[in-house]
């Protein structure tokens, strides 16, 4: 517990000190935004200076941890059993275009295993924190998911990965099936806010794939210590790099998780693929 504690306060003010880099980037990069690989692929001048500074705070403290970071990829000892899964900008293509949806996500695994999350929202000033044990908060209060138990009375987010374009695993028609039959589906722009928010009850669940360790790390404790689910979509348990992920409050999970599998089979099947296929003849 006192290990998890430090990692935890070690964590936030690293993501804190993140938060402080990008504000002061915020509406100032003009020319500084290149894509990585694929369209909307984006990184800034903003994601390399907040890592650089989450990066400094963590090696000063924990030198002997191995980390795994969005744009240096693989740093130190992989086989150590303390592995820092780091996004210094979760929502880059929102933040290039000023829209107020990012945050900084610090996630710490141990045994392959998610210990401790923070993610900060610098913009609206929110810092969702957790450690196994010790519950999750927002701004220091705990937080605790939603009640909702009907899959028609739940509002879900979700989002689409960067090679949607080259798929047809690409979520739409998840998407389409569901606003059907929820109160809505939202689409956020950052898997960690996403988590957040399903952590403090704002949604009542979440699905995505093509997603990152550095993207879910934090926000898999975060919602755990909040009392929710996390699961792959069939309701086994979640291999965080296998990209994909469902959570949710509890309530919902297996309604949700039996919609998420039959529609992705459908989507994938031949029969459907040939029927959409003749139809845009």
């Amino acid at each position: 517990m006192t290990n998890l504690q430090i990692f935890l306060d070690i964590a936030t003010e690293a993501a804190l000190t993140a938060g402080v880099v990008l504000q002061g980037y915020l509406g100032k990069l003009e020319d500084a935004i290149i894509e990585k690989g694929r369209p909307g692929d984006l990184v800034t001048a903003a994601d390399k200076a907040s890592e650089e500074v989450i990066l400094e705070i963590l090696r000063r403290h924990f030198p002997d941890h191995s980390i795994l970071a969005e744009e240096s990829g693989k740093l130190g000892n992989q086989e150590n059993k303390y592995l820092w899964a780091i996004d210094p900008l979760d929502g880059t293509t929102n933040y290039a275009h000023q829209y107020p949806f990012f945050a900084v996500s610090i996630g710490l695994l141990i045994n392959g295993v998610p210990q401790v999350g923070v993610i900060y929202d610098p913009f609206h000033n929110e810092l969702f924190r957790a450690a196994a044990g010790l519950g999750a908060t927002r701004n220091r209060r705990p937080i605790q998911v939603s009640v909702t138990s009907e899959l028609n009375k739940s509002l879900l987010v979700t989002g689409f990965a960067y090679d949607r374009r080259e798929t047809s695993d690409n979520n739409y028609a998840e998407f389409s099936h569901l606003t059907h039959l929820t109160q809505g589906v939202r689409r956020s722009g950052s898997a960690s806010l996403d988590l957040a928010y399903v952590a403090c009850g704002r949604v009542d669940g979440y699905w995505e794939r093509g997603l990152s360790p550095w993207d879910i790390a934090a926000g898999i404790i975060l919602l755990q210590e909040a009392g929710g689910k996390v699961s792959a979509y069939d309701g086994t348990p979640v291999k965080i790099e296998s990209g994909r992920i469902l959570a949710t409050n509890g309530y919902i999970h297996d309604s949700l998780s039996s919609e998420l599998l039959a529609e992705t089979a459908r989507s994938l099947s031949p029969t459907r693929k040939g029927g959409d296929e003749m139809n845009c003849a």
